[in-house]
């Protein structure tokens, strides 16, 4: 399951980057020799749901949800779309499914683990530079201001 969440600043930029690290995640474990995190969802064939939630985005600081840092409703369905078009054109179009946009909906998952892992390109623009260590650093430099994709949240889904 992926839920997805648009920022006020994305692009469709943004989604390349995340589409790319959701497809490529090696979150599976390869059934032939039981080892951990060696397979990645195209790799098993497996389905993504794809869930739209702007909630995620709440800051929560002064006791009622505060969603301003979420796109509007409008871009982000636009966004959205474009989303999961190019899921299914890095993947298969069959093994992509989504909810509706906007709608109340009932998804039930069950984590094996569990396990959730949250895909955030745009990290390094919420932690010091001098925090990062430096091979990390020299392999992405992140420049005052640089835009980076957004966030998504992946696990696995049984």
């Amino acid at each position: 399951m992926c839920r997805r969440v648009h920022r006020t600043d994305d692009t469709t930029a943004d989604l390349e980057t995340l589409t790319k690290q959701i497809l490529s995640l090696k979150a599976f474990s390869d059934e032939q020799s039981g080892t951990m995190w060696k397979k990645n969802v195209k790799d098993i064939e497996g389905e993504v749901l794809c869930v739209s939630q702007f909630t995620l985005f709440a800051n929560t600081s002064k006791g009622k949800p505060d969603f301003h840092r979420a796109m509007a409703s409008g871009p982000s369905r636009d966004l959205y779309g474009s989303f999961l078009k190019r899921m299914g054109e890095l993947y298969r179009p069959e093994k992509i499914k989504d909810g509706r946009f906007g709608a109340m909906m009932d998804v039930r998952l069950t984590n094996e683990g569990p396990v959730t892992f949250t895909l955030d390109s745009r990290k390094f623009e919420y932690v010091e530079q001098s925090s990062v260590p430096s091979a990390k650093s020299a392999a992405a430099p992140v420049k005052q201001g640089e835009s980076r994709p957004q966030t998504a949240v992946a696990g696995e889904e049984s």
